[in-house]
């Protein structure tokens, strides 16, 4: 079995971040990511890049990031107290897209690399990941198209290695404070350091290589779809959700706030433009309310 290798993970991770931007700029077809290196003063640093006011993507940001630190922040020790004291080097590729077109759907991946060590004791390593998909309007080819890809992603990693994390993500990205989930889901994984680096990087690389395959084809399908005031405003309400779940329950931006991470960087997640409407509910038999009633529900779509 062997351990892991750092170098190799950060080579893909920075060749993964110019794939993804590669592919989705060629979708929006108007503008590019614009890149802004920055250096952590705790140690490490990452690089940037956001795209805004495109033909299809209205905010969106591909980060890089590689940060070490003396002691693992409460974020990641409060569900691995073991890991308390020990010095910890994390990097990872973390996105967000958010299209202007409603009908166009959000759409956020992330996978990354950690390992805490201590004076005298056995690195502790893992990797983890995933990624999601949040319509505002469903379609069922769309999210039959997401799970697919999603669920070939794991073909080759065991039997049910797409049952588990398709179910986990469904446990995860679930406002709990309005018992609802996000959006229709994904894939998602933590702690995987079994049976080994080899298998577990190779699957990294699984899910990072196919989240181009999964979501450009849906946004270059969406993203002239003509929509109306209506189909906007619910966009913005809907947004709302996304804002609450990452700065109530997401780990990464935890993670990232709690050990002096880049602000701007870790934020990029959230939309330009969101809204709140006071104890708001869609028409019954509207579109609106089928999102509701069919989409957000946890269901086996392949």
């Amino acid at each position: 079995m062997s351990g892991p290798n750092k170098a190799a993970v950060k080579d893909y991770l920075l060749a993964l971040q110019d794939h993804i931007c590669d592919v989705l700029a060629e979708v929006d077809g108007k503008e590019n990511f614009a890149e802004d290196n920055w250096v952590r003063s705790e140690g490490g640093g990452g690089r940037s890049r956001v795209i805004a006011n495109g033909a299809a993507i209205e905010k969106g940001g591909v980060n890089f990031s590689h940060v070490t630190g003396a002691s693992m922040p409460a974020s990641a020790t409060a569900h691995r107290p073991e890991l308390a004291g020990r010095s910890f080097e994390a990097m990872g590729v973390s996105l967000v897209i958010h299209p202007e077109n409603p009908y166009a759907p959000t759409s956020h991946a992330n996978v990354r690399f950690f390992i805490a060590e201590k004076d005298g004791e056995a690195p502790v390593w893992w990797i983890g990941g995933g990624y999601d998909m949040t319509p505002y309007y469903g379609f069922d080819e769309d999210c039959i198209h997401w799970h697919k890809v999603a669920k070939d992603a794991c073909a080759n990693f065991g039997e049910n290695a797409y049952t588990k994390y398709k179910h986990w993500c469904d446990e995860y990205f679930f406002l709990k404070h309005r018992g609802e989930p996000r959006g229709i889901g994904g894939l998602f994984f933590d702690d995987l350091n079994e049976p080994g680096f080899d298998e577990c990087f190779a699957f990294m690389k699984s899910v990072g290589d196919t989240y181009t395959d999964a979501y450009a084809p849906i946004l270059a399908k969406r993203k002239d779809t003509p929509y109306g005031e209506r189909e906007r405003d619910f966009q913005l309400y809907r947004r709302g959700r996304y804002v609450e779940f990452n700065l109530v329950y997401d780990r990464g931006t935890l993670f990232g706030l709690q050990t002096g991470g880049r602000t701007e960087s870790i934020l990029m997640s959230l939309p330009p433009l969101v809204k709140w409407d006071y104890n708001w509910h869609p028409e019954e038999g509207s579109p609106e309310r089928e999102l509701y009633d069919k989409y957000l529900t946890a269901k086996d779509w392949v």
